[in-house]
Parts: C-alpha cells; sequence; structure tokens
C-alpha cells in the first residue's frame, strides 16, 4: 500500500507472469511531507518466481531523529527452507542509478531484507520527489523458482515426496533382463542382445542400420557382425544408450584403461554419440603422458577430438615434454601415422 491524502492505497504494480524467474513491482508514495510521522507502509502483494512477495517503505528507519527513509521486501508466506533470490531498489526515474545494488537474499519464515538507508535530506533535495511523491522500483530475481499454484500454496505439500526421475533404471533393467529383444550383434565372438527401437532413438547411425530400407537383423535372424570394435567397447557403449550415464569401465586382467577409454571413443564416433565420445575425450585427457602422448594424439587426430589434441599440444609445450615424448617408442609411428600432427607441432614450435 502507499499514502496518499491521509487514507492507505492499492500502489501500481509491473509484474512478470506469476511463474518468472524475475519481476519487478512499482510502489507509489504519495503524500509523502504527511507520512514521515507514520510507521511501515506496506504493498499489496505480488508474485514472482512462484513466491508471493510485498514491500514495506519505513519513513523513520533505525534513527530516533527520523532522518533516514529505508525500504524492505519480504515473503507473504511460511516456506520449509531459505528462498534464494536478489533484489534491487531504484527511483522509478532512474533506474541505473540505484540505491542499493542487487545482493543475495535468504529469507526463512517471512524473511526480510532491507535496502540500503537513505538520507532524509538528500531524498528531498533531489529530483525524485514531485508532487509530494515519488515512485520506488524494486527488481526480483528468484534462482530457485518454484511452480505458481494458487495464491498461499507456493511451498510443496509436506505430505508427498516426489521420487527422483528412475526412466534409466528401467532401461537398463529391460537390458540386463533381456526382455523384448529383437536384434543382436557379435563383437569379438561375444553375443550382445539388444532392443532395436532403442539403439535407433539413441544413435542416427544405429537408426539407418536397424530402421532404415536396408535393416539389418531380425529377431530371428543371425547376429549382425561388428567389425574394428572391441567387445569390452561394445557392452560399455550399449550401456551408455540405455543409461546416458558415463559407462564404468570392467577391470580386465592386464588391460590398460588408456586403452579401453581409447576403444570406446572409436565405437562412440562410429555410431556417432557424441556426448559419449566428448566423455571418452575428457578421461583420455587425464591420461596424456610421456608414453602415452602418441598414441593419444594419433587417435585425436583420426576422429577430430579437437579437444583431446589441445590436452595433447598444451602436454608437449611444457619444458622438455617434447623432448621425452620423441624418444618414447610411439613417436615414429606417429610421424608415420599422422603427418599433419607434425606440421602442426612444427609451426606451433616455430610460432
Amino acid at each position: 500500500m502507499s499514502f496518499a491524502g491521509g487514507k492507505l492505497c492499492p500502489s501500481r504494480s509491473v509484474i512478470n507472469d506469476a511463474g518468472a524467474a524475475s519481476g519487478y513491482h512499482l510502489f507509489v508514495v504519495e503524500g509523502y511531507s504527511r507520512s514521515k510521522d507514520m510507521g511501515d507502509i506496506k504493498s499489496r502483494r505480488f508474485r514472482v518466481g512462484g513466491h508471493l512477495w510485498f514491500l514495506e517503505y519505513w519513513p523513520s528507519c533505525c534513527r530516533t531523529d527520523g532522518s533516514a527513509i529505508s525500504d524492505a521486501i519480504r515473503l507473504h508466506q511460511d516456506v520449509a527452507g531459505p528462498v534464494k533470490a536478489q533484489f534491487r531498489f531504484s527511483f522509478i526515474d532512474q533506474p541505473d542509478k540505484h540505491k542499493s545494488k542487487y545482493k543475495p537474499y535468504f529469507p526463512g519464515k517471512y524473511g526480510m531484507s532491507f535496502s540500503d538507508l537513505l538520507e532524509r535530506d538528500d531524498l528531498e533535495q533531489s529530483k525524485h520527489v514531485e508532487d509530494d511523491g515519488f515512485t520506488i522500483r524494486c527488481d526480483i530475481i528468484v534462482e530457485d523458482v518454484i511452480d505458481a499454484g494458487a495464491e498461499g500454496t507456493g511451498t510443496a505439500s509436506p505430505f508427498i515426496t516426489v521420487p527422483p526421475p528412475d526412466m534409466q533404471q528401467h532401461f537398463t533393467d529391460l537390458l540386463a533382463a533381456k526382455e523384448g529383444i529383437d536384434v543382436k550383434f557379435e563383437v569379438g565372438g561375444e553375443i550382445f542382445n539388444a532392443h532395436r527401437c532403442i539403439l535407433a532413438a539413441r544413435s542416427r547411425v544405429f537408426k539407418a542400420e536397424l530402421l532404415g530400407p536396408m535393416k539389418e537383423g531380425t529377431a530371428t535372424a543371425d547376429a549382425i557382425h561388428v567389425e574394428d570394435v572391441e567387445a569390452p567397447a561394445f557392452r560399455a557403449m550399449l550401456k551408455f544408450i540405455y543409461s546416458d550415464l558415463e559407462p564404468e569401465m570392467e577391470k580386465e586382467d592386464g588391460e590398460d584403461p588408456v586403452w579401453q577409454w581409447q576403444n570406446l571413443l572409436v565405437a562412440a564416433d562410429r555410431y556417432d554419440l557424441q556426448r559419449l565420445k566428448l566423455m571418452c575425450e575428457d578421461k583420455l585427457c587425464g591420461f596424456v603422458d610421456v608414453s602415452t602422448t602418441p598414441s593419444i594424439l594419433a587417435l585425436a587426430e583420426r576422429h577430430c577430438c579437437d579437444g583431446l589434441k589441445t590436452a595433447c599440444y598444451n602436454f608437449l609445450g611444457a619444458s622438455g615434454n617434447l623432448r621425452a615424448v620423441a624418444a618414447s617408442d610411439g613417436f615414429d609411428d606417429l610421424i608415420t601415422s599422422c603427418p599433419f600432427v607434425m606440421k602442426e607441432l612444427i609451426n606451433m614450435f616455430m610460432a
């Protein structure tokens, strides 16, 4: 509410949609000279970010002589925990020259947060007061937005607990149980069962192979033979396809983890699984050292892994690393298989 002619009247407001993450409220103070001896003056309620709020104007705040004014923003509801938001007060005629900057606001039950104090003399000597009144703008950004329900119901019900999504678990259970299997693959002598539609939904390569005009395999046909992909990599790829999670590489006796992630990257690139490919790149960046750089750099060049190439180049750019890698067993193979990489290295060190 704002003060006008000895009575309280509604303030004018402009706010975003009810569930918006940000909005602002215009708080009109009329009859300013008569409001000096009053207590706090409240605005009407408004909703921003799914929460109910109201503003308060304090004509004489925190000082017995009434020489300062202040504004405050408050939640108009009980909430289970803090609401993370930011607010800023300014004058409507100078929104860029605000009284207080955005600041963190963590209210609990009916929480309150004040703006900075403003000297009354400064206000009265400014151009903000016209016709014995002025308008304050409060901008609000709510970071933890909730769904806006009916008025006064801005918090979640304490009687219902919604479980987290479990669709991934249903798909992985379906694969493990081999229910509804309609396609199988032979990779490195092992047979892998799967669901045609799930593979097609996740990979456009599988979609073309399994649902296209030249589709391969049926429920009764022989397994589809897959070349150039190792069985552990194919198994890990299937786990990713069904779960969308980074696969845990199985620890086979004597198998090098770098070799495992390299093979999985090859499989991800072949079947155009870009998210899995980036996961492999990220993992391999952590294995870059003197012994692995030649093979990792060659792999990155063959499969267009720019981030992985950059990690290798950064490692080689460190003092002494290029000389040590050049003396390793795999460097000659890198020169033979990836001449363009050698050209890039020369250009990099001659720059």
